[in-house]
């Protein structure tokens, strides 16, 4: 025992004059220079650089910071060993995350990237305005050399604009509705908000394939645009029109829209606008990557088509805008009512004040077109006219699966044979079919029997109406009109309807004089 405590001190004096020759040999300051080179030394030999994205950047929240953790979310799920969960605000998702000091490898264009979540205690902190977290975090990103400007170029971009689809898709929607009298909610908003929670989806929607086919493509090149509406000098927005009979389901594809883009829904109700201004201020307060509605249009406000109006008078007097035609307002002001002009919709839709946004749609719905003024049709305010029509066959097998769960081959030959031949001549919305589906649900083959019964009972009161010469005549008259009035009007007509306009101005005058 006395030989080992004798080898120890023997081993310790040793190093106490190895440490005293190193002092002499290095002296500090050549020690401290040594230890300040020595990382860039091997840095430049390693095939690796690193980059630090901190939580905080000075006192304000690194935005990259949280689009990494984001991002980083959908990786973790998939190939991390140790997460952490969490559930953001007004979301209906978990999500996953790295935890503390834990490392994750990402693949990006073929190349590999490691990213390492660096947790510490904060030092006691000083005296400040915004107090700061106990803890300071960082994402520690690895990555060659050779890949750097690849990096700083695109995959950062990437992450970012991931995160921001990923945050869209786990955030809930809202539907909102425009206050009554332009009234300010606790928040000095004029918007009141519920969760919006539509089941609705183009899987869903008992629409024609192609049309629906036709429909999300365009949906996913607006969504998709922003480089092409810069580039153009467009202001990037986009106006549907959805016209139809009652029941054929426009309500229904405006919530799988939203479903399908992950926007919010601002339902304008212009019978609570007083005023033009108050237009303008609810369009000011309505967000990006959201659909503006106004449901039956023609039906809101007296907005129907001058070129039916049939006034005289000379040819003078006001212009195609004049906000104080009686043809083109709401109500008056003297009777309580609002004050909404066609100039007011037409620059919400299309004017300058329809700029202050982006990623936003215009989405118009009718039960007859031919009433709405064509000013209000064309291209650059209504860009896409979509005809929900009647219940076809293939809109039919997709209701028949949506509430039956039956797919084609499922249903008899017969009954089969029997939808193609009376569904065109039945003339049923999807909402009659869908009632009787309902009615008979529990009960799959009575379901599709009484459905095609019903069919043929509106096909032959259809046929008789049409051998009497009755209201079905009338429907298809309307139709024609509606399909007229999509047309575009001939270089002479925007003049008859200028002068249209200035006559019933100017007739106006001679009764108030």
């Amino acid at each position: 025992m006395r030989e080992f405590w004798t080898s120890l001190a023997s081993l310790l004096g040793v190093f106490a004059f190895g440490q005293s020759l190193l002092s002499a040999i290095f002296p500090p300051e050549l020690r401290f220079t040594i230890i300040k080179f020595l990382p860039r030394l091997t840095s430049y030999f390693s095939s690796y650089c690193y980059f630090d994205i901190t939580e905080i950047d000075g006192v304000n929240t690194n935005e990259l910071y949280n689009a990494v953790q984001l991002y980083l979310s959908s990786s973790a799920s998939i190939s991390g060993n140790r997460l952490s969960l969490t559930r953001a605000l007004n979301s209906s998702a978990i999500t996953f995350g790295l935890s503390n000091n834990d490392t994750l490898v990402d693949i990006f264009n073929g190349f590999s990237v490691q990213w390492e979540h660096i947790v510490t205690p904060r030092e006691s902190q000083t005296f400040s305005w915004r107090p700061l977290p106990d803890e300071k975090r960082r994402f520690i990103l690895r990555v060659q050399k050779t890949q750097k400007d690849m990096i700083l170029n695109s995959y950062l971009d990437f992450i970012m604009e991931k995160s921001n689809e990923i945050r869209r898709k786990n955030q809930d929607r809202y539907l909102y509705t425009n206050s009554r009298g332009g009234s300010l909610d606790s928040r000095s908003h004029p918007w009141e908000a519920v969760p919006f929670k539509h089941p609705s989806t183009f899987e869903t929607l008992a629409i024609d394939p192609g049309k629906k086919s036709e429909i999300m493509d365009d949906l996913t090149d607006f969504a998709n645009g922003q480089l092409f509406y810069q580039k153009t000098g467009r202001a990037w927005k986009r106006g549907y029109l959805l016209y139809g009979p009652p029941g054929t389901g426009k309500s229904s594809m405006i919530a799988a829209m939203a479903n399908y883009l992950g926007y919010d829904i601002y339902d304008l109700e212009l019978t609570e606008v007083n005023s033009n201004s108050e237009l303008r201020k609810l369009l000011m307060k309505t967000t990006p990557k959201s659909i503006v509605v106004i449901e039956d249009i023609d039906c809101s406000i007296n907005l129907t088509n001058r070129k039916k109006k049939g006034t005289s008078g000379p040819p003078m007097g006001r212009s195609y805008y004049d906000s104080c035609s009686p043809d083109m307002r709401g109500g008056s002001n003297e009777e309580g009512g609002n004050s909404i002009t066609l100039s007011g919709l037409l620059n919400f839709t299309d004017g300058l004040w329809s700029c202050c946004g982006s990623e936003r749609i215009f989405v118009f719905t009718t039960n007859h077109i031919d009433k709405l003024d064509p000013a209000l049709l064309r291209s650059g305010r209504m860009d896409m006219h979509i005809f929900m029509s009647y219940c076809s066959l293939p809109a039919l097998k997709i209701l028949v699966k949506n509430y039956l769960g039956m797919e084609e081959g499922d249903v008899e030959e017969a009954v089969m044979c029997g939808f193609e031949d009376v569904i065109e001549k039945a003339e049923m919305t999807p909402a009659d079919i869908s009632e009787v589906l309902i009615r008979h649900r529990r009960n799959k083959g009575k379901a599709v029997r009484e459905l095609l019964e019903e069919l043929k009972r509106r096909a032959e009161s259809n046929r008789e109406k049409r051998v009497s010469g009755g209201k079905n005549s009338a429907e298809m008259e309307e139709e024609e009109q509606e399909k007229r009035a999509l047309e575009i009007p001939k270089v002479g007509s925007e003049d008859e309807m200028i002068d249209s306009c200035n006559e019933g101005g100017d007739e106006e005058e001679r009764k108030n004089k």
